[in-house]
């Protein structure tokens, strides 16, 4: 027997109940929990990486419109026209550059002659470095805007520089050609992107439009940046504490990211300290004309926000749960106390019956399923019980001054008699809720499927066996009320194969117990009796045998050949034996060693053999061996 099987019912519907509240669920809370912190990381992950698509998109149709302007310069007309007049001077077609230049929203255009041009950069749009000396295609007031002095930045990778001098610029060269297909110069235009102002808001204006980020009014906002090399030149991100709100132009990326997106060109998607706080950001790497890395495109989503809902968000799946598990909890165990308190209030009448107190009743239960239908069973049982008992002393008392002796033997034999009414009443109440209680059993199962029954066999497994062992001592009250109902079907029957089919039977006890079974089959004659009752009274016999050594021993089954027509069945065991007083009375209904049992077991079994011409003896093993002896005489027929 188990652990949990040696559990009173109140412990064990508590288990039942409690513990996949108390164990599974928060584990499932925990689960989701966890699961719900990674999915909303991710989410933000998705979105700025969606949100540096968009910027990519942006920046890379401003190069082409560029190109595309420079192309549209290099086919004008008014300058073809500027350039065959031949003007020395070079105010026409200045001018006409300047136009042209406003026209297209450039920065700055320039002519170079076809020899020099081809000589210097080759026919193409895109991002270029400019040192000093290649700046002079940028006018004075443009050539202001590049200086970017480096600001000290947190975990940004050293440097002795102070000055970011290079220019960024997104930069087109086209062939301007005459009619028969001559290059008569070359265009050089493009956009200065050093504290390009409008280039960097536009930028942030299509990725974060007012309105697209929730909880601005927790701060929640996008930024968008562009790197030369480390250093920001142009970004929307603020400096802290910076006076007029001071954009963050000279700043520097941490010496991660740097290494990330510059030094291996890959695109960095996470958290990242940006000047002065945390954002989710992502950093795409910006190539030259050649392919080299020369600057970075940022944006990203002040993390604050967004981690405040979150936890706000886990916090409350979090109470939610805990809330759930409690309310649960309270309800499952006081729906429990409803199954166990009336089996406890039953248990406890039983008890003070017992120890004398006849008028002792369950009382009221507040069920009405078959538990609470089985106290009322119980209440009425024990009122006919002590109505009936209380009938008999009256009797008693009234014929005792007459005849004493005679009038005594006559109340026992009518308290016999009323003892057997009252139990096949018992037997009878008490098997319908055992009905009623199968039945729902079997339709719990039905209802649960395989699977679903699956994680309560165990549970549903021994509801099972208590069930039978209630049907058995219904049997046996029954056999006690009225034996002579349950007489089987007499046939010859093969002792030996009797005996071991009872070892097998038992066998689940008999391993449990360490107990050796030795057998010693000589008898040749079949006893003449119904098989089943032999088999009841055998295993009554060896079940008894094997509770005499619960610390193992050996069970010795015998058969032999006795007198003329009987044959002799013999369950023997090594444990302590029996005492004198308890041979006188061993037969005796109600007498028991064992605290579980009914006292009936033994007391039926010799009326079963009685009914069919035999008999049952009991003695303790001979010349000072320890154990007690059963032998089951019966009439026999011929051999096997």
């Amino acid at each position: 027997m188990g652990p949990f099987a040696r559990l009173s019912i109140r412990s064990k519907l508590l288990a039942m109940v409690l513990l996949p509240l108390l164990g599974v669920l928060p584990l499932l809370g925990a689960f989701l929990l966890w699961w719900g912190s990674v999915a909303l990381d991710q989410l933000m992950l998705t979105k700025v990486r969606s949100d540096l698509a968009v910027a990519q998109g942006y920046f890379d149709r401003v190069l082409a419109e560029v190109g595309a302007s420079a192309t549209g310069i290099a086919e004008s007309a008014a300058l073809l026209q500027a350039i065959t007049d031949k003007r020395r001077d070079g105010h026409a077609s200045t001018s006409v550059l300047a136009r042209l230049a406003q026209r297209e929203r450039l920065d700055f255009i320039r002519l170079l002659p076809a020899d020099a041009a081809a000589a210097a950069v080759p026919e193409r749009t895109s991002l270029e470095v400019l040192g000093v000396e290649e700046q002079d295609l940028l006018g004075p007031a443009l050539r202001q805007r590049v200086a970017v002095r480096l600001v000290a930045t947190r975990n940004a990778t050293p440097t002795a520089r102070t000055v970011e001098d290079r220019a960024m610029v997104l930069l087109a060269t086209r062939a301007v050609r005459g009619a028969q297909g001559q290059v008569l110069a070359h265009v050089q235009a493009g956009v200065l992107l050093n504290r390009n102002l409008a280039f960097i808001d536009h930028i942030n204006e299509i990725v974060y439009p007012e309105g697209s980020l929730p909880f601005s009014n927790w701060g929640s906002r996008g930024t968008a940046t562009l790197f030369l090399d480390d250093v920001r030149i142009s970004t929307n991100v603020r400096l802290f504490g910076a006076e007029k709100d001071e954009r963050a132009i000279g700043t520097r990326v941490s010496h991660t990211v740097r290494d990330t997106v510059l030094g291996q060109g890959i695109t960095w998607l996470g958290r990242a300290f940006v000047v002065n706080d945390w954002y989710v950001s992502a950093y795409q790497p910006l190539a030259d004309g050649r392919g080299a890395r020369v600057g970075m495109l940022y944006v990203g989503i002040l993390e604050r926000p967004f981690t405040l809902l979150k936890y706000s968000a886990l916090l409350s799946v979090g109470l939610l749960f805990f809330a759930v598990m409690v309310v649960a909890s309270v309800v499952s165990v006081r729906w429990a106390r409803g199954i166990f308190s009336p089996l406890e209030q039953m248990e406890a009448t039983m008890r003070r019956v017992e120890s004398g107190a006849l008028e002792s009743r369950v009382g009221p239960v507040p069920s009405g399923d078959e538990i609470g239908r089985l106290a009322g069973h119980l209440d009425r049982l024990l009122a006919v019980i002590d109505q009936n008992t209380r009938h008999l002393d009256a009797q008693v008392a009234e014929r005792t001054r007459a005849l004493e002796l005679a009038q005594q033997q006559l109340v026992h034999s009518e308290k016999m008699a009323t003892v057997g009414q009252l139990t096949a009443s018992i037997a009878h109440e008490v098997n319908n809720p055992i009905a009623v209680i199968q039945g729902n059993m079997d339709l719990l199962r039905e209802l649960l499927g395989p699977q679903g029954a699956a994680p309560v066999a165990a549970e549903l497994k021994l509801v099972d066996e208590q069930i039978e062992r209630m049907r058995l001592i219904i049997t046996k009250l029954l056999q006690f009320a009225r034996p002579g109902e349950f007489a089987g079907y007499v046939e010859a029957v093969d002792a030996a194969r009797a005996l071991d089919d009872c070892v097998v039977l038992a066998g689940h006890q008999i391993s449990r117990t360490g107990v050796k079974v030795q057998r010693d089959y000589r008898a040749l004659r079949q006893p003449q009796i119904n098989r089943q009752e032999l088999q009841q009274v055998l295993v009554n016999l060896i079940v008894n045998s094997l509770h005499a050594m619960p610390q193992g021993g050996t069970l010795s089954l015998a058969t032999r050949d006795e007198g003329e027509d009987c044959i002799a069945l013999e369950v023997a065991d090594s444990g302590s034996g029996l005492s004198e007083d308890l041979l006188s009375r061993l037969f005796q209904p109600f007498v028991t060693r064992r605290p579980d049992g009914t006292g009936l077991g033994l007391w039926i079994s010799r009326g079963l053999v009685q009914r069919y011409g035999g008999d049952i003896q009991a003695t303790n093993r001979p010349r000072g061996e320890l154990g007690a002896v059963f032998t089951v005489m019966l009439k026999a027929s011929g051999t096997a």
